[in-house]
């Protein structure tokens, strides 16, 4: 699963908590529930950017990763500065085979924000495409 970060500071409090429910059912491998609690979090505001990455996060859980994609577009859409979001969306690309635009996910991130995991995963595509080049 993705890692779950705040991107924000103050979303709607019931939208907040019901994030949070979310992402803790997520973890206990309840994508499912975990989807419908982040469909609430995002009914009640739908600019919440957190929500919307914690949304492709459950939908990722599901093996839905079209919806994924389209939830963590809309994630960076929001907050086009969010790298975990960035970061999340390159992984999902990587796992579908499009490294060209996992690349440019993780590229974001790392310009966002040069952590070392982003870094590494960028690295892991940048090999994958060059055995792929060559195969």
């Amino acid at each position: 699963m993705h890692p779950i970060h705040d991107a924000e500071s103050s979303p709607v409090p019931d939208a907040q908590a019901l994030n949070a429910q979310g992402c803790a059912l997520c973890e206990q491998h309840q994508f499912a529930q975990g989807l419908a609690a982040l469909d609430r979090a995002i009914a009640l505001d739908n600019t919440y950017c957190t929500a919307w990455n914690n949304r492709a996060n459950a939908l990722c859980g599901l093996n839905r990763q079209a919806e994924a994609l389209a939830a963590y577009d809309r994630a960076v859409a929001l907050n086009p500065q969010y790298h975990q979001a960035w970061f999340n969306r390159g992984k999902l690309l990587a796992e579908i085979g499009a490294y060209g635009n996992a690349m440019a996910s993780y590229d974001r991130a790392i310009a966002l924000a040069a952590d070392p995991v982003y870094i590494h995963a960028r690295e892991d595509i940048w090999v994958k495409k060059q055995l792929i080049a060559t195969a």
